[in-house]
């Protein structure tokens, strides 16, 4: 019988689905020789890098989470709570100056205390390396050390989005001991309940208890409260293949395996309770981005000749199959939400060939080549860009998919002249500055314009939720208007896990913590 784990909305507003292509013979032969202690973990890829602040990429923020930890993180509900922060900052009347202070008594992994140096050189570097740290850099005004466990942080205006920024896991504002930072980073010394030990490039990575854990008190929530380190290891095993990942876990090889192709939903509801599938509603969304730098895509009239082209239901059909797992709406936040809004739904879904090729026609199209880059190891990425890449020839395009692993689409779509459009997607969280990474400055994207600042602006500089959410609609009329990405809709995801493995708390992005297995 499946066991369905049905999360509210808020508790559930993110999931990103990965799905890849490989082989499984090595990791067979490491699930075979892992101890009773040892959770073996299927994920979807190798991950790029291990340093949490480098990437944006889910997999690094699932693996790293556990080695580093952040100030403020998240409950079960979104709310902010505090992590290595001892409380919830101190902020000044005009909204402008924060005051932080630390948890006495962290251990780092190398044996010392953690200080406010530590965590001002931390953030100092994800300022620097992270695209959301770069962003929020250009909001501060200060930032120094108060004494031993002391930060104080000055920014230049209110800006709401400052503690969910440093909560989010996907390139984390990680804190780290400041012997250790380093660019690469090359020595991973965070405060988290496991520790890094070994990493063996497409076989796994590695990282065991750390003993010396300096927990919280309060009760385990989301990704806050007390944390314990119940299994002795846990082993990342990189298997990009989903359906090698749905064997492996109805065999037994895998105590959870990420992220599985929608349609294996039956075959583990018949599994005999050999394995237990997770279904969780997750409003996730897949999204194109345009490139708006160089290229064809430089051109709005040809940005608004392909939104009316696409059929977004179309390609969430071909991307999940089954309705359970996908919702085609404009509104970018669900419905019930503080930031839903219906702005510019009209241009949601058209699919007007028609339409579009006079557009085109209109905003000067001669026949030049738009370059789609997607990735295989997604499969619902594959198959949506398939769509696009008709919906496009249609409406009289010349469309060319250009497929290549999830690694190297990760960096290609750095480079402005390689692309027109890629395929990504991202969970939607209760902050709408977290995600995409296209509504802040600088990333692959490019999209700048006095109208995005504008409509920004008035969003982050107000502090008042219900004010927030009615601001927001503006911003997405702008998305609508001026075309740096286009929405597709929302997704469902699956997962699985062992009946043995115990604790586990479905979420956006898996943790092992307080986990383990039954004897």
């Amino acid at each position: 019988m499946l066991q369905k784990f049905l999360i509210s909305r808020r508790k559930t507003m993110a999931l990103a689905l990965m799905v890849g292509s490989a082989a499984l013979s090595p990791v067979a032969s490491q699930a075979q020789a892992l101890s009773k202690s040892a959770l073996n973990l299927a994920m979807i890829a190798e991950p790029q890098t291990l340093d949490p602040m480098a990437s944006t990429a889910d997999l690094v923020g699932t693996i790293m989470q556990h080695v580093y930890e952040p100030l403020y993180t998240f409950d079960a509900n979104w709310k902010m709570i505090p992590m290595l922060a001892e409380d919830m900052p101190k902020i000044s009347a005009d909204g402008k100056h924060y005051s932080i202070t630390l948890r006495k008594g962290v251990q780092l992994h190398n044996g010392r205390e953690l200080n406010a140096e530590d965590v001002v050189a931390s953030l100092k570097r994800w300022m620097d390396v992270s695209p959301r740290g770069k962003a929020l850099s250009r909001e501060v005004a200060d930032l120094s050390v108060s004494g031993a466990y002391g930060i104080e942080l000055t920014l230049k205006a209110p800006y709401a989005p400052l503690l969910p920024q440093l909560a989010l896991p996907s390139g984390m504002a990680a804190i780290m001991a400041k012997e250790s930072i380093a660019t690469p980073l090359k020595d991973f010394v965070g405060t988290g309940p496991y520790k890094f030990k070994e990493r063996r490039p497409d076989q796994y990575v590695l990282l065991t208890r750390f003993d010396q854990y300096s927990a919280r008190k309060e009760a385990a929530s989301g990704y806050g409260g007390k944390k314990a380190a119940i299994a002795d290891e846990l082993r990342f095993i990189p298997v990009p293949n989903a359906n090698t990942r749905v064997e492996g876990s109805l065999a037994g090889q895998y105590h959870f395996a990420d992220l599985l192709p929608t349609e294996a939903l039956g075959r583990l509801e018949k599994a005999g309770g050999k394995t237990v599938p997770i279904l969780t509603p997750s409003f996730g969304f897949p999204y194109f981005v345009f490139n708006t730098k160089e290229g064809v895509m430089t051109s709005l009239p040809m940005r608004k000749a392909v939104q009316t082209s696409f059929g977004e239901g179309e390609m969430l059909a071909a991307g999940f199959g089954d309705t359970r797992f996908f919702t085609a709406e404009a509104n970018h936040f669900p419905r019930g939400t503080p930031f839903y809004s219906a702005a510019g739904a009209a241009s949601y879904n058209e699919r007007d060939a028609a339409k579009a090729r006079g557009q085109a026609a209109t905003a000067g199209y001669k026949g030049e080549t738009i370059r789609i880059l997607t990735s295989r190891q997604y499969d619902f990425h594959y198959n949506m860009a398939l769509i696009m890449a008709e919906q496009l020839k249609r409406a009289g395009f010349k469309a060319e998919l250009n497929v290549v692993d999830w690694a190297t689409l990760v960096q290609r779509r750095n480079d402005a002249k390689l692309w027109d459009i890629y395929i990504t997607h991202s969970g939607q969280f209760p902050e709408p500055m977290l995600s995409p990474p296209q509504l802040g400055e600088g990333a692959p994207g490019w999209w700048s314009s006095p109208a995005k600042q504008a409509a920004l602006a008035a969003l982050n500089q107000e502090t008042n939720l219900a004010k927030r959410g009615a601001l927001w609609g503006a911003v997405q009329q702008v998305v609508y208007d001026e075309v740096p990405y286009i929405n597709v809709g929302k997704f469902n995801s699956l997962s699985a896990r062992s009946p043995a493995l115990q604790g586990y708390v479905p979420s956006t992005w898996p943790f092992f913590w307080n986990t383990g297995l039954k004897n």
